[in-house]
């Protein structure tokens, strides 16, 4: 199974091989089980500004910088357009009320799938749309021991967020100027799997939430695990197709 993705990824792109380097991890959802969290906070948040945001319009933008969701809101919604000062004010509104909440547990499996990919001599970075800074100062402070800050990509790295590519084009440069073809990225949400995908890197996506396997093999993911304890556990397997 894990032969035949990574065949159909190389001839898909005209890449000779995998030869990763560098695995680039989403946070919400992947690092955190923190999903839940976040669509409770963008329902009430955007309820004060008069905009109607679903639990799913949560998970179905999970991903997007959070300034980059709500111009869109606005949008559909008012039919106006703000510009990103007004549309960040709106989002510390929003990042307020998700601090407010129970801190999100760190996602199940994730720490001993990082041990294994750090024991195998390849580097870990972390690619995010959130812009909120307490949030990355709790990555360093659970996942210091495999990541460092220079090896974090945010809402602020980037003018464009996922599901273009700029974000995991910009992981690739924070790791080294690494190729597509030298790095995997890890994912659970469909725009984050199109930004992977566009950047050409080797996508696997993990269905952490609600989400429907299909939807997410419909970003075109080209692997998916159904937990993340399932993906840590086939790690070597999936090493040791390449």
């Amino acid at each position: 199974m894990y032969q035949l993705a990574i065949k159909q990824y190389l001839e898909r792109h005209g890449f000779e091989a995998l030869s990763p380097k560098a695995v680039l991890f989403d946070m919400d959802g992947v690092l955190y089980d923190s999903m839940p969290n976040h669509a409770i906070a963008w329902q009430q948040s955007m309820a004060q500004f008069g905009i109607t945001m679903t639990a799913d319009d949560a998970y179905a933008t999970e991903g997007a910088r959070g300034v980059d969701t709500i111009r869109k809101m606005v949008m559909l919604q008012q039919g106006r357009e703000i510009d990103e000062a007004e549309a960040q004010r709106m989002y510390d509104v929003k990042s307020h009320i998700f601090h407010q909440l129970p801190e999100a547990s760190i996602m199940p499996g994730i720490l001993p799938l990082m041990q294994q990919i750090h024991d195998d001599g390849i580097q870990i970075g972390v690619v995010t749309g959130s812009g909120q800074k307490p949030l990355i100062k709790r990555i360093l402070k659970d996942f210091g021991t495999f990541v460092d800050e220079a090896h974090i990509t945010t809402a602020y790295n980037v003018r464009r967020g996922k599901p273009k590519p700029d974000p995991y084009l910009m992981g690739l440069r924070k790791a080294g100027d690494l190729m597509p073809y030298e790095a995997i990225v890890v994912e659970n949400a469909p725009l984050g799997i199109q930004a992977g995908v566009a950047a050409k890197i080797f996508t696997i996506a993990v269905n952490t939430g609600p989400l429907s396997v299909q939807t997410l093999l419909d970003a075109n993911a080209d692997l998916l695990f159904p937990t993340m304890p399932d993906f840590s556990a086939n790690w070597g397997k999936l090493i040791q197709s390449l």
